[in-house]
């Protein structure tokens, strides 16, 4: 029976990878990849030899055809990323919502995926949380810096290293330098890093020290005041 699998890969350590995803990848007609020069040296690791196609945000719209016909084929068909759950912040929507148009059936196996790990580690509130993935570079930053300048639930972004700094400055002027925040550097890897604080002293830390690595950002949301209480309420209503 004919399945599109979604397989998360290690965020860095080798080790997390799952048993289950590796039988998967080798018993699978095809795995698409995002770089498959990336995804080779995984493959290599775990001596998988599943012929792999490019599967990127930049070909994506344009190989979805294709890929529903060879699963209306018969075939059985495992996405990867580069690092982590696919289509968090990688391709993988457009190609799931195809599936589920053509009765194609979908199973995403459980796995690593790099918030997850940062957000607990920050030792900010989780029981509600909002993903905002990376902001956008220019149109629509300010506005969105805006509306999440009155959110209260714990907020996680992805960041670049080189526009590590300058978010952080950015949080100073919408969010205030008091306001708590954890950068979780390198998650799961030999140089892992947790760097936790107020906005201003994170900023003065990595000022100092230049951020290398990927980076997840996990800061606190609004504080909750009587203020901000009677307004929720008010919307309610």
């Amino acid at each position: 029976m004919s399945k599109l699998y979604i397989v998360p890969t290690p965020i860095g350590n080798l080790e997390d990878m799952t048993f289950r995803a590796i039988r998967i990848l080798k018993e699978a007609d095809l795995i698409l990849a995002e770089d498959t020069r990336t995804s080779g040296k995984l493959l290599k690791h775990f001596e998988i030899s599943t012929h792999m196609h490019s599967h990127h945000m930049h070909n994506e719209h344009k190989t979805i055809e294709n890929i529903i016909s060879r699963l209306q084929g018969g075939e059985t068909i495992a996405l990867i990323s580069d690092a982590g759950t696919p289509a968090i912040s990688d391709p993988g929507f457009l190609i799931t919502r195809a599936c589920i148009e053509n009765g194609i059936a979908v199973e995403c196996l459980p796995g690593a995926t790099a918030f997850v790990p940062a957000l607990v580690n920050s030792g900010l509130p989780n029981d509600k949380f909002v993903f905002e993935g990376f902001l956008p570079d220019k149109k629509g930053r300010q506005t969105r810096y805006l509306a999440l300048a009155e959110e209260t639930r714990t907020m996680i972004l992805y960041v670049s290293p080189h526009k590590l700094v300058k978010t952080l400055s950015e949080f100073v002027t919408y969010f205030g330098e008091d306001r708590p925040v954890c950068v979780s550097r390198e998650l799961s890897k030999m140089h892992e890093e947790n760097v936790r604080g107020t906005v201003k002293e994170v900023l003065i830390h990595f000022e100092k020290t230049a951020p290398r690595g990927e980076i997840v950002v996990v800061i606190g949301g609004k504080p909750i005041t009587k203020e901000t209480k009677k307004s929720k309420f008010s919307e309610e209503q």
